[in-house]
């Protein structure tokens, strides 16, 4: 039987060390992002959605939202309507007089759901029927099927495994991710990793912040929480929560956890961790996420 609350569990989490760690998966653990993206998010982008004819766009878009930009690691639905409102406005695809669909409804659901998962949007298609929902529901769906099938035996970044032997020694460890709770626990019992943190937290536990917040806001002092994440929006549920942030640098990133392994996460035991070390890293991080798109600059 489906579990009617499924962030009851991080609601319910009671701290056993004293400090705390949440950590991202797809892009930080594990080198996902790209195959996951470019093999099976944007070719079921081209084919659910009739995009046939500018494909070469519809991939340039895609990838600069998902990998390349500060959009990167946004739930799959609002990232794929930046990718239409992108290729709405790219200089080429208004040129060829193509059609990018409007998706009201979807854009609507958005707006008003907290819980952007597949679970939520089944329910919401239950109440409408609304054909552009249901549209979404079955990209969302083959995305998930062709993940399933294809991204498998792909290692973590080589100096994840020292890294999380040392963290949790000394802290408790959530997994916070926007990928489904079936393909991270997996993913991280494919690789004997499963046992590390005490909650894997999908998406169907909502969003990043809410992880953090029911597991650890309250139950730990702000200075002994920590983030760690490839994405934006990683340090944004970290801000919220008035936690600290580590950044796994995209293109950097076994640079990045060797850094954490050797220095920044005792910095974080020793309480020295915040200001300017911080603030170090966090601008190296955005030099590598720019804000726009690449054919802009052309």
């Amino acid at each position: 039987m489906t579990n009617p609350n499924p962030a009851k569990q991080l609601k319910d989490f009671q701290p056993k060390k004293d400090f705390f760690v949440g950590i991202d998966s797809d892009g930080c653990v594990f080198d996902t992002m790209e195959i996951k993206q470019k093999e099976c998010f944007i070719p079921n982008i081209i084919k659910h959605w009739h995009l046939q004819p500018i494909s070469k766009f519809v991939r340039q878009a895609a990838e600069f939202v998902n990998l390349y930009s500060p959009y990167r690691g946004i739930n799959r639905w609002p990232a794929l309507i930046k990718v239409f409102d992108l290729l709405t406005d790219h200089p080429e695809v208004i040129n060829r007089n193509i059609t990018i669909p409007l998706v009201p409804t979807l854009r609507q659901w958005i707006e008003n759901e907290t819980n952007l998962s597949n679970p939520n949007l089944l329910r919401q298609i239950q109440k409408t029927n609304d054909p552009i929902l249901i549209q979404a529901l079955k990209w969302s769906l083959a995305v998930n099927a062709d993940i399933a099938e294809m991204v498998h035996s792909i290692p973590p970044f080589p100096w994840v495994l020292p890294s999380l032997e040392k963290i949790s020694a000394v802290a408790d460890i959530i997994v916070v991710s926007q990928t489904p709770t079936k393909a991270l626990t997996r993913e991280w019992r494919e690789h004997h990793l499963a046992a590390c943190p005490h909650i894997i937290a999908g998406q169907e536990m909502g969003p990043k912040s809410q992880h953090l917040a029911l597991t650890a806001l309250g139950k730990y002092p702000p200075h002994r929480i920590l983030m760690i994440g490839d994405a934006p929006g990683d340090r944004r549920a970290a801000r919220d929560n008035h936690a600290l942030f580590y950044p796994i640098i995209p293109g950097a990133e076994n640079q990045s956890w060797q850094k954490l392994h050797e220095e920044a996460f005792d910095l974080f035991l020793k309480e020295k961790f915040a200001g300017p070390y911080q603030k170090n890293l966090n601008d190296q991080f955005d030099q590598h996420l720019p804000n726009q798109p690449p054919w802009t600059n052309t």
